[in-house]
């Protein structure tokens, strides 16, 4: 009876761990939104639900202290609640990025609707789908698509490259233009923080299928 407890409650932080991923995700899509269209006042509410991210991550971290105590399991089952451990950090993380995405838009100039916002959108694209294949990964124990995640992220790699240098030539070719430009590399930076933390996210569940730790992709920034 102990045992079967025991997995119930393995499969119910699962599940809340894939809760936690959906909100990060809605974090990130409705801070995007918000951002194309200049609408303050979304930005303004998804800062203020970044507390109910937080809320969840805590919530799952002490309830796999408490099973790691009270049962002190073994072997994969450990390993299980330690990847959970340090993937339910890793979303709350994603959500403060997408939180920081937010908290720009309330602070750029009004301007024609929907922003141009170059590569910023296609960042957010890939962003977006390495986290929902990294909890796919997770759901499904596959290592294969975990490592193609940790590949994916050269793409946003690149991207986040092309919007440095597209920034600082609009800097150069109009002075007027420096805060704009500096609050959309911002952004930029805050998407290729997201996509490192969905290879984080890859990296512990090739752990908790192989029992391997790997750091597969090393970010440049």
């Amino acid at each position: 009876m102990t045992r079967e407890m025991f997995h119930r409650d393995l499969a119910q932080l699962q599940d809340d761990v894939l809760v936690l991923g959906s909100m990060a995700e809605k974090a990130v899509l409705d801070a995007m939104e918000s951002l194309r269209d200049g609408d303050v006042q979304w930005s303004q509410k998804i800062i203020e639900a970044d507390h109910q991210v937080n809320a969840k991550r805590y919530e799952i971290e002490e309830r796999c202290i408490f099973v790691i105590g009270s049962q002190q399991p073994m072997a994969s089952d450990l390993r299980a609640l330690v990847s959970m451990l340090f993937i339910t950090q890793e979303l709350e993380r994603i959500a403060d990025h997408a939180e920081g995405v937010a908290r720009i838009n309330t602070l750029m100039e009004p301007e024609s609707l929907p922003r141009r916002l170059g590569y910023i959108p296609s960042m957010a694209d890939r962003a977006v789908q390495m986290l929902r294949d990294a909890l796919r990964a997770y759901l499904e124990h596959d290592a294969a698509l975990a490592r193609r995640v940790c590949d994916a992220d050269d793409e946003v790699d690149r991207l986040y490259d092309s919007v440095h240098a597209e920034t600082i030539k609009a800097m150069i070719a109009d002075p007027g233009t420096i805060q704009r430009n500096t609050y959309l590399s911002w952004t930029s930076h805050n998407l290729e923080r997201i996509a490192d933390r969905c290879t984080n996210i890859a990296e512990r569940v090739i752990y908790l299928v192989t029992g391997e730790l790997v750091e597969i992709n090393v970010s440049k920034y």
